[in-house]
């Protein structure tokens, strides 16, 4: 496995090399260092609708199996709740209140058949995009 490192942070006005760096546990404790833990900004989208084929869920039991995929790197609950109401307004995701039980009402999100095939079509790019990222380190790896 390859772990990349930030070494260098070049100025965003000049391609001058302005300060050195030994990298960074997690991206965002640099905001220039775009390349260390990045991921598609909105892979989140396919990683939702996978985990409610899955089985339905909460909003937290999501953020939850999230931490899991991303090794515990998960975005803000914010930026999980935006995209299952986004998802929800395109039909891809059906939420339904529970009020059972002593605590507050709570959603629970399931993925629609329309929700299925944006999965599907997801998954034929992140394939696709797979095998790129394999051919660009075979490439780096053959020097």
């Amino acid at each position: 496995m390859i772990t990349a490192m930030c070494m260098v942070h070049i100025d965003e006005n000049s391609p001058v090399v302005v300060q050195m760096c030994s990298g960074h546990a997690d991206q965002r404790s640099c905001p220039r260092c775009h390349h260390e833990g990045t991921r598609l900004e909105r892979f989140i989208e396919p990683s939702l609708l996978l985990l409610l084929r899955e089985k339905p869920a909460h909003g937290y039991e999501l953020m939850d199996r999230l931490a899991e995929l991303y090794q515990g790197n998960v975005p803000d609950a914010g930026t999980v709740y935006r995209n299952l109401r986004r998802l929800e307004e395109a039909g891809a995701v059906i939420s339904t209140w529970e009020t059972g039980g002593s605590g507050p009402a709570r959603r629970l999100y399931e993925l629609t058949a329309t929700g299925d095939e944006l999965l599907a079509a997801w998954v034929i790019t992140i394939q696709r995009h797979r095998d790129e990222l394999n051919r660009f380190l075979d490439r780096y790896e053959r020097r």
